[in-house]
């Protein structure tokens, strides 16, 4: 069994992102995608570093994965890798819980997250508790495009009133640019992905799980270094290569490793593959990555 512990559905990026969740043959719009380059060399370091000279055509490209986030194509996707069950992370007020619900409710292989909308006044701790009570089974946080440090008072609030729930939380690790043009200093705030913000909360609860995003992207010597020494911090390896990945099983330990492709701005074979390069053969290791780490932590 395979369990995706980092995808998406819905456009994460702008409000009402939730109605492409339900939208019926939609396509890739046509351009140059040169993330599927990356993904090919299985994000070595060669293709790593040729890609972080272009960063407005990795942005373009990412986008338009990201508007084919349907429940159709994460189905397509999941069958044609076999992958059983996928985590599926909000981005409120973009992308909601209950948008995630609905599609749950369509296809049992979606595991939804629940968030936490920083532009509204909602009482918070009894969101959660009724999010948790649909089916929920962790917390997301994207501290670039939310806007919010990972350290702020009101994040630190969101993650004390979900702690109760005994779930993980899972935050976006890592600093990329998601807009282009005048939409890039109104939309995001890029250096919250740092992770000087994601030790800071770590620190702040150490019987809450965290997820580290992507493992940091780019940054992930930082996560290596400024990390290791917490026991309540797991790395999913979503865009990361197997030599990355070793190092990170090496670091954190094979029980806190996670399999994660971030569809649909990853694709699910490559992800597959690096983490198989990376445990060599051993389907015991395998097996902690694909599966039991995420079934445990998510209590699936």
């Amino acid at each position: 069994m395979i369990i995706d512990c980092h995808g998406h559905l819905g456009n994460i990026l702008y409000p009402g992102g939730g109605e492409l969740i339900f939208k019926m043959g939609v396509k890739k719009r046509f351009g140059i995608d040169f993330a599927a380059f990356s993904e090919w060399r299985l994000h070595a370091a060669m293709s790593d570093a040729v890609l972080g000279l272009l960063p407005k055509q990795i942005t373009r490209g990412q986008r338009a994965r990201n508007e084919t986030a349907t429940l159709q194509n994460m189905r397509r996707s999941m069958d044609k890798a076999g992958v059983d069950k996928m985590v599926c992370l909000p981005v409120p007020p973009h992308v909601t819980f209950d948008d995630l619900r609905r599609a749950a409710e369509i296809d049992p292989g979606v595991i939804p997250f629940t968030g936490v909308d920083f532009t509204g006044d909602d009482d918070i701790q009894a969101v959660l508790r009724a999010d948790v009570a649909a089916g929920a089974r962790g917390l997301k946080l994207h501290p670039v495009i939310q806007k919010e440090p990972l350290d702020s008072k009101r994040t630190l609030a969101a993650v004390e009133a979900f702690a109760v729930h005994d779930l993980p939380v899972l935050f976006h690790a890592g600093v990329f640019s998601y807009y282009l043009g005048a939409e890039a200093s109104r939309n995001q705030v890029t250096s919250y992905g740092e992770i000087h913000y994601a030790r800071n909360l770590v620190a702040a609860f150490p019987k809450v799980d965290f997820i580290v995003g992507h493992a940091g992207l780019f940054l992930v010597d930082d996560v290596t270094a400024m990390l290791k020494g917490y026991s309540n911090v797991y790395v999913d390896v979503t865009i990361q290569s197997p030599a990355t990945i070793r190092k990170l099983i090496e670091v954190f330990g094979p029980e806190r490793v996670l399999y994660g492709s971030d569809w649909p701005w990853g694709n699910h074979i490559p992800a597959i593959k690096a983490v198989r390069k990376a445990c060599k053969g051993d389907r015991t290791l395998e097996n902690l990555i694909f599966f039991e780490n995420a079934a445990r932590l998510l209590k699936v």
